[in-house]
């Protein structure tokens, strides 16, 4: 169990935390919200030991692990597995030791140790996760040095996962997920064993990994039982009780002073007026909340144009002639349409947002675009293309050079970057605030066609319904990739799915598409005619692959209990060992015999089964 009690902690003189306590039982998994800047990856901070309290406690049970992502896995030339079973150090240590331990007695803890740990089971555990976070076989056999920050990243959480602390940190775990790997993410902390604390915007993530909202405000900490949605509404209602409690005591109050006012100076009144001053200056105020500043969009509005206003007919597009990522394109798209790209990463999904876009030609088949058809792109890494030492004003001052800055800050307001925000460096300026400035340079314009590659990573809840509103009212086209389900399905009305090397329309709905992903195959529509005789499918290599490693494993692992058996049971063959004086030993050398014997059973139970699969898959 956490506990935090009474919490106190400033930064640089500014309170973050005042008396602020909560408890989080074993096992609950927790979705901790609260404005940008209230201090909740401070909390993670402090609850991991960083930082030093200034007043209170934060508890846990003694010897509980503490695992939370680390900023980046270094670009290393060890495998991703590899990485990834590394990150369970106790394993790891065991392991080593087990290789070079002489001790019987200690060999026979190493090897109950790691079979209480589900050791034998790592390997395709590991590359279990791997496989959900969007790595196949191939790759998680390559170098960390081959691939990019982002991906490397969702390493890091592969082996936070795969090493299970008891307590899991996990702080905007999404944004460098696509959806796939969101969708998959949400599933396995359902299940997750022990206690996890999440910060996130993403409302679907909120809504169906955790159990509880543990909610930041006002330097207090308060903890509301079920999903976002369920707090949402408590938080509205409590709030609005709050507000008619303060209106009703301040108008109570108004008539006292009122009375006070009027009659202090008459002698006949004078005490009943300096009672009704006690009882003012006594009263305890209700402060009522405080209103939040609404967050803005203001997406310019295009003119229309004559639909549709992209038309492929037998499109492909690529990289190099000889190899098309996406061939038998046939799309319409009208100024009227919100669709959503689905697909898993590597499809193609990029590549067609780039032939969209205009970054990418059309290599064979036939594109006709409506005149004057002007297109806006925004991706979440032209926000890391921002001049750092520049401001929001002049950003806009380059992209509008001759425009007056009245006009260009009236701008920015549109997009919520206020006075101050408009005049400090990008460098100085909060991610959701970075993503506000990269959404308005790509939309100046007035795009009849506006494409968003992931949008809201860095947003907060409510920029990310501002975000909704705006793009419901938006009148130009919208394609959207992005792992917030929420977003999708409150703007998209048309999905298509890249994969194949095509893109095709998705006849089904987002919440099918997650079932989809979610299970092994694909389920049967409700209209579909059940087959007479179905044909198994047959199991790909990379599978064939994962189930011989395992199978490897399980064997390795038999033959080292043999081994360890072989020298408990020269132990018990000394005859010395039988001596009166030696009763207390012999009893504990046939419990660890036991225990090696019981190992042993469920290794080679393991080591059929994964023997069996194998046979099967292989068929």
């Amino acid at each position: 169990m956490l506990q935090i009690s009474e919490l106190n902690y400033s930064v640089e003189g500014r309170p973050l935390f005042e008396e602020a306590t909560a408890t989080i039982p074993d096992g609950h998994k927790v979705g901790l919200v609260g404005r940008n800047g209230a201090g909740k990856t401070t909390l993670f901070r402090l609850i991991r030991d960083e930082l030093a309290l200034d007043a209170g406690s934060i508890s846990l049970p003694s010897r509980a692990k503490i695992g939370g992502v680390a900023q980046e896995v270094p670009s290393s030339e060890t495998s991703l597995l590899d990485t990834v079973l590394a990150a369970d150090t106790e394993r790891a240590a065991l392991l080593a030791e087990s290789e070079t331990a002489s001790d019987p007695a200690r060999i026979a803890d190493i090897q109950a140790r790691l079979s209480d740990i589900d050791a034998w089971s790592a390997e395709g555990r590991a590359a279990s996760i791997l496989k959900g976070l969007g790595f196949d076989a191939g790759d998680q056999a390559m170098p960390c040095s081959a691939f990019s920050g982002g991906w490397r990243m969702r390493v890091a959480l592969a082996g936070v996962l795969f090493a299970q602390p008891d307590l899991l940190l996990l702080d905007e775990p999404t944004n460098y997920l696509d959806l796939e790997g969101s969708i998959w993410l949400e599933s396995y902390l359902a299940k997750y064993p022990h206690t996890v604390i999440i910060i996130s915007h993403d409302r679907g993530l909120l809504n169906r990994a955790v159990g509880g909202i543990l909610h930041l405000e006002d330097r207090k900490l308060t903890y509301y039982p079920g999903p976002y949605d369920q707090f949402a509404r408590q938080r509205a209602e409590k709030r609005a009780q709050q507000a008619a409690m303060a209106k009703k005591q301040k108008a109570r109050k108004d008539h006292m002073q009122a009375f006070v006012d009027r009659f202090k100076a008459k002698a006949s009144k004078a005490k009943q007026a300096q009672s009704r001053l006690k009882m003012i200056e006594k009263m305890d105020m209700i402060t009522p909340p405080e209103e939040a500043a609404r967050k803005v969009f203001t997406f310019p509005e295009p003119e229309e144009l004559s639909p549709p206003i992209i038309n492929i007919e037998g499109g492909s597009v690529g990289y190099s002639d000889d190899n098309p990522v996406l061939t038998k394109l046939n799309l319409r798209i009208d100024q009227d349409d919100r669709i959503a790209l689905l697909g898993k990463n590597g499809q193609g999904k990029s590549t067609l947002a780039k032939l969209l876009s205009k970054r990418l030609p059309l290599m064979g088949g036939r594109q006709l675009n409506a005149n004057k058809l002007r297109v806006g792109f925004f991706a979440q890494h032209q926000v890391d293309e921002l001049i750092i030492n520049e401001t929001p004003l002049q950003h806009m001052i380059s992209a509008r050079p001759g425009v007056m800055q009245s006009k260009l800050r009236a701008q920015l307001a549109g997009f919520g970057l206020g006075p101050d925000q408009a005049e400090t460096e990008v460098g100085r300026l909060s991610g959701g605030q970075k993503a506000r400035l990269s959404l308005l340079l790509a939309t100046l314009d007035a795009p009849h066609l506006l494409i968003l590659d992931e949008p809201t990573n860095h947003l907060d809840i409510e920029s990310r319904e501002a975000l909704v509103e705006a793009l419901t009212r938006y009148s130009g086209a919208v394609i959207l990739v992005s792992h917030d389900m929420h977003l999708l399905s409150m703007v998209a009305d048309r999905l298509w799915l890249v994969s194949n090397g095509t893109v095709k329309p998705y006849e089904e709905d987002l919440e099918a598409y997650r079932s989809m992903l979610l299970t092994t195959s694909k389920p049967v529509s409700k209209n579909a005619k059940p087959k007479e005789t179905p044909k198994p499918k047959r199991a790909s290599r990379d599978d064939i692959l994962a189930l011989r490693s395992e199978t490897r494993t399980a064997e390795a692992r038999v033959t080292k209990i043999n081994e360890m058996r072989d020298k408990l049971a020269k132990k018990l063959a000394d005859p010395a060992l039988y001596e009166k004086d030696k009763v207390g030993e012999l009893e504990v050398w046939n419990k660890k015999y036991a225990e090696v014997m019981a190992a042993l059973e469920r290794a080679e139970a393991i080591w059929m089964t994964t023997l069996e699969k194998l046979e099967k898959a292989s068929t």
